[in-house]
């Protein structure tokens, strides 16, 4: 028996919209790959446009500018992320929450970044972000913005006011600079994969909290070792 769901698939969407995305992604991938062969700053709007033999003009009729670009991508993953969070189970804690809603959508994840381009462009790309101080700016600009709505949503579903309890703020920001050590650490490693910066995640989320709670001192609390 057909399910309710198999019989309200969504529609196809029409030629004139299937256009569109094909142009998107045609310049998205474009602009990817001349960021990461060519540099950043030495790639213009024009360089990209020409890529794909179209107009400067089409290009911001998707793009407001090269960092929106950039980081089209990474914005796509962190609404997927976001989404995950808002879809897990009330009882979890909140920290365990952020967890799963990190790895146990991993693959749906890394499928939705090749559904617009290739995942190797994908992890060039983030580490040219990492290496390149004008996008290391912006993406830091950007960490600070998705942090409060991680903020704000993590309130939400521990029904506390966000701008008296400063709990979701704080692990909000504790979270984003696991994230962010996270993937500092694999720019720098041999290992260029997707499953690598999985497993690196999880295990910095797996030190997250006795990195905050544990006794720091190796040598005993009078740091003196005797």
């Amino acid at each position: 028996m057909e399910t309710v769901g198999a019989a309200e698939a969504a529609p196809r969407p029409g030629l004139r919209e299937r256009k569109k995305q094909r142009t998107r992604d045609a310049l998205l991938r474009a602009a990817l790959e001349l960021f990461t062969t060519r540099g950043y700053e030495q790639t213009t709007v024009d360089d990209i446009a020409e890529a794909v033999d179209v107009s400067q003009r089409t290009f911001f009729r998707y793009f407001p500018g090269k960092e929106e670009a950039a980081f089209a991508v990474q914005d796509m993953v962190e609404e997927q992320f976001l989404e995950s969070l808002r879809a897990r189970p009330p009882h979890e804690a909140p920290l365990e929450a952020l967890r799963r809603a990190v790895l146990d959508n991993w693959d749906r994840i890394g499928e939705a970044i090749m559904s617009l381009v290739p995942l190797e462009l994908h992890l060039r790309m983030f580490r040219a972000i990492e290496s390149t101080p004008a996008l290391l700016a912006a993406h830091l600009r950007r960490s600070v913005e998705t942090e409060e709505q991680l903020a704000r949503l993590l309130a939400a579903r521990e029904g506390l006011d966000v701008d008296t309890d400063p709990r979701p703020r704080l692990l909000a920001a504790a979270f984003g600079g696991v994230m962010r050590v996270t993937g500092r650490q694999w720019s720098t490693s041999e290992d260029l994969s997707l499953e690598g910066i999985r497993a690196l995640t999880a295990a910095y989320l797996d030190q997250m909290g006795p990195a905050l709670t544990g006794n720091w001192r190796a040598t005993g609390p009078s740091g003196s070792g005797g």
